[in-house]
């Protein structure tokens, strides 16, 4: 039986894959998107196109939010 998978993303915006039916670990939150690894991978490559950290983008524009 394969692995599914589910996506994650943290408050930095940062995307990772995460084995279904396990807890999510402390500090990401489910994005919505779950399936094959390579599902999942595929679907953070097409989303993730900035992978700085969302508090750099801010320092970055001067909002430090």
């Amino acid at each position: 039986m394969a692995i599914r998978y589910r996506v994650v993303l943290n408050d930095e915006e940062q995307y990772s894959i995460w084995p279904e039916g396990q807890d999510c670990p402390a500090g990401w939150r489910y994005e919505g998107t779950s399936g094959s690894k390579e599902a999942c991978l595929a679907h953070i490559d097409s989303v993730w196109t900035d992978i700085t950290p969302l508090s750099v983008r801010r320092a970055r524009q001067g909002n430090h939010r």
